[in-house]
């Protein structure tokens, strides 16, 4: 059996190759969704041509979100605490996590590849800055990740119980979790979280979104690639 938190085949790295998401399963196509516009005529086509696109490229403009929410995917996302806790603002997707209450294995912590400095003019926000000598602190981290596992697992050895065990593990510990998300909500996710106002982890994993369902929706991804995004 393979643990939770190794990457499935079709995957993309992110975050320096500490995080990763992955393509697990999808339902429907860019078909389905206009065959669904189109349901009261009661025909159905299994190919798209230009009139399809046409119509596509319409419902996604007036925001006729329900024909696009018959085409889903799941993903398997493999990120620090700290990104799940953004990321399940949205509650639009259905979530499944690996919990540390059941197991204590392969645990695994996010250290930046590079730290950045608070922005002066807004509390939410970082910036970058190559002048800024990181190394030391980054150090001060991966000791603070070493200590704090070391913790854990003293207080496993000595009795205590997984689920007041893991109170311990800090913020940055990284997470597994399965999440399942319509097309209409999964491109509302991606507008916000693949913007130069997300913090920049949660931005990795919505790029790495677009790169593994760009195949599956390419006039899609050509819709909002002509609406000056990046797809």
């Amino acid at each position: 059996m393979q643990h939770l938190n190794v990457a499935p085949e079709n995957h993309v790295k992110v975050l320096g190759g500490q995080g990763w998401v992955g393509l697990i399963d999808h339902l429907g196509n860019e078909t389905t969704a206009v065959n669904a516009a189109r349901v009261s005529f009661g025909k159905i086509k299994t190919e798209m041509d230009d009139r399809d696109i046409t119509l596509l490229e319409y419902l996604i403009d007036n925001r006729h979100t329900s024909p696009l929410e018959h085409v889903v995917f799941t993903f398997s996302i493999h990120c620090p605490l700290f990104v799940r806790g953004q990321w399940h603002r949205h509650r639009t997707w259905s979530y499944n996590e690996i919990s540390r209450r059941y197991t204590e294995v392969d645990l695994e912590f996010y250290t930046p590849p590079a730290l950045r400095r608070q922005a002066q003019n807004n509390r939410q926000a970082s910036v970058s800055d190559e002048s800024f000598d990181d190394e030391a602190l980054r150090a001060m981290i991966a000791d603070h990740n070493r200590k704090s596992f070391e913790l854990y697992e003293n207080l496993l050895e000595q009795g205590v119980c997984r689920e007041q065990a893991r109170g311990v593990l800090p913020q940055n510990m990284m997470v597994t979790f399965w999440g399942t998300v319509d097309l209409s909500n999964l491109l509302h996710f991606l507008e916000l979280r693949d913007s130069e106002h997300a913090q920049w982890e949660i931005r990795e994993y919505a790029i790495a979104i677009k790169k593994l369902i760009k195949p599956l929706i390419p006039n899609v991804a050509e819709y909002f690639s002509k609406k000056g995004q990046s797809w």
